[in-house]
């Protein structure tokens, strides 16, 4: 299964919408957002796709809740965990420490990060951890491809 991962769009619609589009073409099958869309204006652009995404520092909270019960979008609060195709995958934005410490204790096969607007794919133990980038206050604009099969992560440019 390919998942489509994103972080710190900041209220960059049409930046975010290209993101969406590109992971979509590529074979993305689902979408997870670790944080700062900042309004709930934003979650439309995760409707293609089966969608997850958590809160993030900059994040109207009570909105994206709101927004994403309406569009059927799955709101992981500060943080959370899923199971796609057989693996456990933790998702938070780790502005919070106690919610990154909560979530390795849990030993996730993953946990997806951002707010650093830094992208980063590292292990710590077992768990693979992956931060996408950010698409927006970035030196580039990333987002990654993860094939949850082979592990395989594909880090794709977003333009301007």
């Amino acid at each position: 299964m390919l998942i489509g991962i994103l972080s710190d769009s900041h209220d960059r619609q049409a930046r975010l919408e290209r993101a969406v589009a590109e992971l979509q073409a590529a074979g993305a099958e689902a979408l997870i957002h670790c944080g700062d869309m900042t309004s709930a204006s934003m979650l439309q652009a995760l409707t293609p796709l089966p969608a997850y995404f958590c809160f993030g520092n900059c994040d109207n909270t009570l909105g994206l809740q709101r927004e994403a019960k309406q569009l059927g979008i799955h709101c992981l609060g500060d943080g959370g965990e899923i199971e796609l195709s057989g693996r456990r995958l933790a998702v938070t934005h780790s502005h919070l420490s106690h919610e990154v410490a909560r979530l390795l204790q849990a030993e996730p096969d993953y946990l997806f990060s951002g707010h650093s607007h830094i992208a980063n794919d590292w292990q710590e133990g077992a768990i693979r951890r992956i931060n996408p980038g950010a698409l927006h206050r970035a030196a580039r604009y990333t987002v990654v491809l993860l094939d949850l099969d082979s592990g395989e992560a594909q880090w794709l440019e977003i333009p301007e």
